[in-house]
């Protein structure tokens, strides 16, 4: 079991909080994009608030203990360890509710290559627990915007979590999938549970536009996010994302086993 005194420390020995990789550089130009309401960087959200990039930079201060100070520009972001805690301890309430009820969820990453494993034992612990791990949609087109383009995509699933492959692209080392911020993916999984009938997710788990795009479609959501991804601590300040736990998202996929190990401790989920 590990303790929260273990957690804390690995937290800021891997990076995943305290000094993190990500810059203040990034985060501020993602405010700036966001005050804008460029979809690239509302990944699915529609705020019903206005957030200018001062309103974002104290948001973010608030939920993840980065620098509050407007006039800090340059350097790297910090996450406060005890709001990463928090949110982690939030996180396995949610989890730990739908595994009570057996309830069906959805799970999809933007990050496979670094997050696959983490949500991949979450899926693992909820099926044990009763749950149905949805994986509607298997196999259908994506079209997503990226910077290269319009680029055409298939929607996977990997161990019960969601990915997207570029369709016709094999490169090595991009077995797990693509990185993507979209909300498409999302929606179309869910459309897909709609129009089959089958059962609707009670809970999705994930990232990027997996949270942002669910939730504002009035599913309950929960995930990670970095610094420079405000668009789910504002869904979460709004009440359109249950929960949101402040970490860096590209570390080695490795140190997130430690967190997987806490939150299905805390949830009652361990194996």
């Amino acid at each position: 079991m590990l303790s929260t005194e273990a957690l804390r420390a690995h937290l800021l020995a891997a990076r995943l909080a305290g000094v993190v990789a990500t810059s203040r550089e990034e985060s501020l130009r993602s405010y700036r994009l966001f005050a804008a309401r460029d979809p690239r960087v509302l990944i699915g959200l529609d705020p019903e608030w206005s957030w200018g990039q001062r309103d974002l930079i104290a948001l973010m201060a608030d939920k993840c203990g980065v620098s509050a100070d407007p006039g800090c520009v340059s350097g790297h972001d910090v996450i406060d360890p005890e709001r990463t805690v928090a949110a982690l301890d939030a996180f396995a309430e949610r989890l730990a509710s739908v595994a009570q009820r057996g309830a069906p969820v959805l799970l999809g990453t933007g990050h496979p290559h670094r997050l696959l494993g983490f949500y991949a034992g979450l899926a693992d612990a909820l099926s044990a627990a009763g749950c149905d791990v949805l994986t509607p949609a298997q196999g259908h087109r994506v079209d997503i915007t990226t910077r290269f383009g319009l680029r055409t995509h298939n929607l996977d699933y990997v161990r019960g979590v969601a990915v997207v492959r570029e369709a016709g692209v094999e490169r090595a080392g991009c077995a797990t999938g693509a990185h993507s911020h979209s909300p498409l993916p999302v929606r179309v999984a869910l459309a897909a549970a709609a129009e089959g009938g089958g059962p609707l997710p009670e809970l999705v788990i994930g990232d990027h536009g997996w949270v942002c795009g669910a939730g504002q479609l009035g599913f309950e959501a929960v995930g990670l996010a970095d610094t420079d991804d405000p668009a789910l601590f504002v869904g979460e300040a709004e009440g359109i994302v249950s929960v949101v736990v402040p970490l860096d998202d590209a570390v080695r996929s490795g140190y997130y086993r430690p967190l997987t190990r806490y939150v299905l401790n805390r949830a009652c989920l361990s194996q």
